[in-house]
């Protein structure tokens, strides 16, 4: 579905192009055309005017989900590039570096006695594994978010924490910094900077929405966002006063 979020808040189109239910959809960078990838394993791209979707471009996925392979296609001939195998369940979530030479992939690869995968550095153009000794503490990461300005990362635990990285090898976790306060408690709730990179927005799972003080890992405020789990929290990519949430019952809400 695609919204007017700023002034009617009403539904402008929908789009029927998956069979089974949708994981995620991003906008291309001309605006024209949205990318979306579904528990059908397939991947659409569907012009935004026309709604029709375009069959050359529709494509297997299996970057997220219950696989252990994260491919790279090209879209204008529908075949896979590169394969990335990292010897693990299912991949929760990846991550491009600044240049897009390097990727990260947050895996469910955690046991009693390692966490040696649960973050994954691959070479973009080579499909080699960078590092794999990134995260070692033994929780899930189930979102990853790029600093919009400096050179660092963080990544969502189900240990109820956001940790911070370098986005530059070897990847090292910040110790000093950690933000806490929201739950996670098994629920993939999303985390995003602010355009300007002073703040931290995240969802819990007890519906609430947390701002963190990005420098000071502090929290600034706290709404009550949501009856169910808040699971993302996005500002709009021109407007930074508007945030739009989402929660597992399928509501959305905007906010200013």
């Amino acid at each position: 579905k695609v919204w007017d979020a700023v002034d009617t808040g009403c539904c402008l189109k929908t789009y029927s192009c998956h069979s089974c239910a949708v994981r995620a959809a991003r906008w291309s960078s001309c605006g024209r055309r949205i990318l979306s990838g579904g528990f059908d394993s397939t991947l659409h791209l569907t012009d935004v005017e026309t709604g029709k979707g375009h069959e050359d471009c529709i494509v297997a996925i299996s970057l997220l989900g219950f696989s252990a392979e994260v491919k790279a296609w090209d879209i204008r001939t529908s075949k896979v590039l590169r394969v990335y195998k990292a010897a693990v369940q299912q991949t929760l979530d990846i991550l491009f570096l600044p240049e897009g030479r390097e990727f990260l992939s947050s895996t469910d690869a955690v046991s009693r006695d390692s966490a040696d995968r649960t973050i994954v550095a691959w070479d973009f153009q080579s499909s080699a594994k960078i590092s794999n000794q990134i995260f070692h503490e033994r929780y899930t990461c189930p979102s990853l978010t790029l600093h919009p300005k400096e050179s660092v990362f963080v990544a969502q635990t189900n240990g109820n924490y956001m940790a911070l990285f370098s986005a530059q090898r070897p990847y090292r976790i910040n110790k000093k910094k950690r933000y806490e306060g929201h739950k996670v408690e098994g629920f993939a709730v999303g985390c995003e900077f602010s355009p300007d990179g002073t703040l931290l927005v995240t969802g819990s799972s007890d519906g609430k929405m947390f701002f963190y003080n990005y420098h000071t890992s502090r929290i600034i405020r706290t709404l009550s966002a949501h009856k169910e789990a808040c699971v993302s929290a996005v500002f709009h990519p021109v407007l930074p006063s508007l945030l739009a949430t989402c929660d597992w019952a399928g509501e959305i809400k905007i906010w200013q």
